[in-house]
């Protein structure tokens, strides 16, 4: 699928499918890649040799197994005459939590991958985890962003607290509204089908919840998603939004509207919904 329109670039970015609904990212030009959260390398590895790619760079978002459990393995095999050491680029904060990571990350760290003339910016979202980061390429219009946000959704909150993550998403939803989002799970429809109970009457929501139906049907993904599509259908960036503040309340979840209270009531909801 192609990453962005603009023809300036020329990186194509691939999901990877693993485990039972995990998308590998393998970001190319024809020739040199870039992965993000390998967390099995088989399937990567499969995906550069049917491709003909060499391996530049690992990314990796947070340090759960099915994000980087296949770092080593992957560093070890994909090595080359190139790359006879592959940087693998992930969260200081969690650097002693993944085995085989070299380069450590932070807040406003940049990452450069010169081979795909890929730049990329690190922001730091906390919640799902309490080092989790997201990287950001503002030139291709990219957000890979793991389990932080996800298309209709986001990630539970394991580590962190609800303000923590009500912040991350906020530093998410601020990107451009064109930035395609690549999370790391096929989870749309669960998503929509929970935004659909809180949010009835948004017809974006609606629209949105037949396309990505049809993309299922068609046995295609539903990632990647846009910041914008997000920000008008996706319940937890708009958990102060008067419909969701009422069917919170309304269930029993709210008492008095806080965004903080509002999202956290929303998460807990959404954790046990069926």
């Amino acid at each position: 699928m192609p990453a962005n329109p603009d023809r300036k670039t020329s990186l194509d970015v691939v999901a990877v499918p693993a485990f039972n609904d995990n998308y590998l990212w393998l970001i190319h030009n024809g020739r040199h890649a870039a992965v993000v959260d390998p967390g099995d390398a088989g399937p990567v590895l499969a995906a550069l040799q049917a491709k003909g790619l060499t391996l530049a760079a690992i990314l990796l978002t947070h340090h759960h197994a099915d994000h980087v459990g296949g770092v080593v393995e992957l560093a070890g095999r994909a090595r080359s005459a190139e790359f006879p050491t592959i940087p693998v680029y992930g969260p200081a904060r969690e650097r002693d939590r993944i085995a085989g990571m070299t380069v450590a990350l932070g807040q406003d760290d940049k990452v450069s991958v010169p081979q795909l003339a890929l730049e990329l910016d690190v922001i730091e979202v906390p919640g799902h985890t309490l080092g989790h980061i997201a990287y950001h390429a503002p030139a291709a219009g990219l957000l890979f962003c793991g389990d932080t946000l996800f298309a209709g959704g986001c990630g539970r909150i394991f580590e962190g607290t609800p303000s923590q993550m009500l912040a991350s998403l906020a530093r998410l939803a601020s990107l451009p509204g064109a930035t395609r989002v690549y999370c790391a799970h096929e989870y749309t429809l669960s998503n929509l089908k929970f935004a659909a109970a809180v949010e009835p009457g948004n017809a974006d929501l609606v629209a949105r919840i037949k396309a990505e139906q049809a993309k299922r049907e068609r046995g295609e993904p539903t990632v990647p998603s846009t910041i914008a599509l997000e920000r008008g259908t996706n319940p937890f960036l708009r958990a102060g939004e008067t419909e969701i503040v009422r069917s919170l309340q309304n269930a029993g979840r709210l008492k008095e509207f806080d965004e903080v209270a509002s999202f956290a009531a929303l998460r807990e909801w959404k954790n046990t919904y069926k």
